[in-house]
């Protein structure tokens, strides 16, 4: 098992922090974002790591080069779309690296390594998406349908009353999930509207061939950073420093 890691963003929303340096090198306490994601990976039995970057990619570059021994040290995929397209792009530029089975998460998903550990151990299948449930959700939550465990519609805008979970930015392939995924991310580039769409467009159109699963992580600890009060919560759950 490999994982890739989606970090091209600049996370503008956060600004003036990430003014400078992208939202995967904010502080968790002692680390980075991006640092307890690797070591979250490790301890998970994870050591190929992919990193898409992007914005002020030499940062990030030099930050695992200063990562401490014990760590793997990931290898780096430029994306240079960051700027004017989605995160569907940064996963076309990273396809050369799913030949295989993979882990893929976003580069602003904070998890305790149970989180990753139990979506490694879920029922066979060419996808898996990791979903949580919480009494309601917001216009910036990517919710999900299901049909039980089977992802029917993933997305921002689903109805309330159709909404099953959310998904928190981690998914794992296997089998012919990692050769689906990949035709289908070609064949959405080759479309008029591909640098405005997320990857979970192409999750959403493999879910309508049946070959997507769910795996609830509920009752474990992690957190997404999109706004100052993630990044708050966060350091409340996994550090305390400031930026």
């Amino acid at each position: 098992m490999k994982a890739i890691i989606l970090s091209a963003g600049q996370g503008g929303r956060l600004l003036p922090l990430t003014e400078t340096r992208p939202k995967c090198l904010l502080s968790l306490g002692d680390v980075t974002i991006l640092e307890h994601q690797i070591d979250r990976l490790n301890e998970c039995g994870i050591s190929d790591i992919s990193i898409v970057t992007g914005f002020a990619a030499g940062t990030v570059e030099e930050a695992l080069r200063d990562l401490p021994a014990h760590l793997a040290t990931p290898q780096t995929v430029f994306n240079p779309f960051f700027n004017v397209a989605d995160n569907l792009a940064s996963c076309w530029m990273a396809r050369d690296h799913m030949q295989t089975d993979f882990l893929l998460l976003n580069g602003d998903t904070v998890f305790e390594s149970a989180v990753c550990e139990k979506l490694m151990r879920a029922p066979s299948a060419p996808i898996t998406l990791a979903i949580d449930q919480k009494t309601s959700y917001d216009s910036d939550d990517m919710k999900v349908r299901l049909d039980g465990s089977k992802l029917l519609e993933v997305g921002k805008t689903l109805s309330p009353e159709n909404v099953n979970g959310e998904s928190i930015g981690m998914m794992r392939f296997q089998g012919i999930g990692p050769g689906r995924f990949v035709t289908t991310l070609d064949q959405i580039m080759r479309t008029p509207n591909s640098l405005s769409w997320w990857y979970l467009k192409a999750i959403g159109i493999l879910a309508e061939h049946d070959l997507v699963q769910t795996e609830s992580i509920a009752g474990l600890i992690w957190g997404e950073v999109d706004f100052l009060q993630d990044l708050e919560n966060v350091r409340r759950l996994f550090g305390n420093a400031k930026a």
